[in-house]
């Protein structure tokens, strides 16, 4: 009798417990968990709890376990579970062009391939399955976030989102005749409405994208900017990606590119600058002083050889910098973050030749929380923290490549690959489950891709 007294009490006290417990919709466990939090914590045995869009509880696993009771449960003991990847910039549709024209330089690419290219091929149908093929491969890599410019990008917003992918995205403002708008005063107000349209959406943030003051009058920088700051969406930019590009600036106006960017007012409020290979130590303090975010696109800067960005200096100062992987049609080809972390912190080392530059800590945190900076979305997303989006990711480290393990940050941005990241969840939705794709169709879009090939090889034989 005692002991049936005993048996009660005890299911009693576990009754209470589990009536207590805080209701989720998910709980993830994982031999490690990366918070890129304000501390900084490594959770060894942890987990991250989710309801509805929301990270609710981030902490050892029998905490977690106390505290909620989850609908669904992901346990992965041979995982490191981490912030999803930020991509602060690229090009999504142009995947369409991967590997279409190489091996020269960033005006002959422009101007004799991409640019004719564009003119003949990208429609609304392009950009969106173009679109499909970029988040098919950006989310088996693990970004969660990506940042965009290209034309028809109210298209893009659309198939994004279907994808279920978060996108800052930016319609191009530019000086000559584009696939969807023959004037860049015509961009300008179909860029307003694609901004209304989307200024309340939990996963697109639109934004304006003015290509470069080389391709782009200065009233139509200054209609962009006034744009931006109209809505507060972000205003996105090449900005000295090459020597040429500051070498003509300086001939022709007795001003770097950025001196004009802000001698115009064009780097006011929410801007993300790409590239910034060529930036003095007095163009880096302008981008100090306005509080400009670079995205740092290594392997586009290698290939076109546009040069090196000083990324060292630049967080040195106080920069906000994160990793881009640029354009998939000749200036990167992949979308692959985790390589970008790798080269972004090898460049760094072997030009200021110091192996303590850009550590592995530091270039894990420009693909997560520096990012996000970058973007204005910190308070989002690019850390896991309770109140933050549910935006995150595992790495697989069941591979020889992750074995033995003795620095997460170091495991990561050196030995781990794309092909390792398992899962990956957004604004709290289960996106990637042991890297299927679960909202993309990659066989339609492998079809798709392949008319598309054929198309394009056809237009540039005419």
């Amino acid at each position: 009798m005692r002991r049936l007294y005993s048996l009660l009490v005890v299911a009693a006290l576990l009754a209470g417990e589990a009536a207590a417990a805080e209701p989720a919709d998910w709980i993830i466990r994982a031999k490690y968990v990366v918070t890129m939090d304000g501390h900084n914590r490594m959770i060894e045995d942890g987990a991250v709890a989710i309801r509805e869009t929301r990270i609710v509880g981030v902490g050892p696993q029998d905490d977690i376990a106390r505290r909620f009771q989850a609908k669904h449960t992901l346990d992965k003991p041979d995982a490191i579970l981490a912030p999803g990847l930020i991509d602060t910039h690229t090009h999504a549709p142009m995947s369409l062009f991967r590997a279409i024209a190489d091996d020269m330089r960033l005006q002959d690419w422009l101007n004799n391939f991409i640019f004719p290219a564009e003119s003949k091929n990208v429609t609304p149908d392009f950009v969106r399955w173009g679109t499909r093929l970029a988040c098919l491969e950006m989310l088996l890599a693990g970004i969660t976030t990506y940042t965009d410019m290209y034309y028809f990008e109210d298209a893009e917003a659309e198939t994004a989102r279907q994808a279920g992918v978060r996108g800052v995205l930016g319609e191009t403002i530019i000086g000559f005749p584009a696939p969807d708008h023959k004037t860049w005063q015509e961009a300008i107000a179909a860029t307003e409405k694609y901004i209304q349209a989307y200024q309340k959406d939990d996963l697109i943030i639109p934004a304006v994208a003015p290509h470069a003051i080389y391709t782009t009058p200065d009233e139509a920088l200054v209609a962009a900017h006034q744009l931006a700051v109209k809505y507060n969406v972000p205003l996105l930019i090449h900005l000295s990606e090459t020597q040429k590009e500051r070498d003509d600036a300086l001939t022709k106006r007795n001003m770097s590119p950025t001196q004009v960017l802000a001698k115009r007012g064009v780097l006011d409020g929410r801007v993300v600058a790409a590239h910034c290979v060529w930036e003095s130590p007095e163009d880096m303090d302008i981008l100090k002083q306005h509080g400009t975010g670079v995205a740092h696109c290594p392997s586009s800067n290698m290939k076109l050889a546009s040069g090196v960005a000083h990324v060292a200096e630049m967080l040195g100062k106080g920069i906000t910098v994160g990793l881009g992987t640029d354009g998939f049609a000749g200036s990167n080809d992949t979308a692959d973050l985790i390589l970008e972390m790798n080269i972004a912190a090898k460049l760094q080392k072997v030009t200021t030749m110091d192996p303590t530059a850009l550590p592995a800590a530091q270039v894990f945190t420009m693909a997560t929380i520096g990012g996000a900076r970058v973007l204005g979305l910190d308070k989002e997303i690019g850390s896991l923290e309770e109140g933050k989006r549910a935006d995150l990711i595992t790495i697989s480290i069941a591979h020889p490549n992750a074995v033995p393990l003795y620095n997460v940050y170091s495991q990561i941005a050196y030995a781990s690959k794309a092909g390792d990241v398992e899962d990956v969840f957004i604004n709290g939705k289960q996106i990637v489950s042991g890297r299927k794709v679960l909202t993309l169709d990659a066989k339609e879009i492998y079809a798709k891709a392949a008319q598309y090939k054929q198309q394009i090889l056809n237009s540039l034989e005419r």
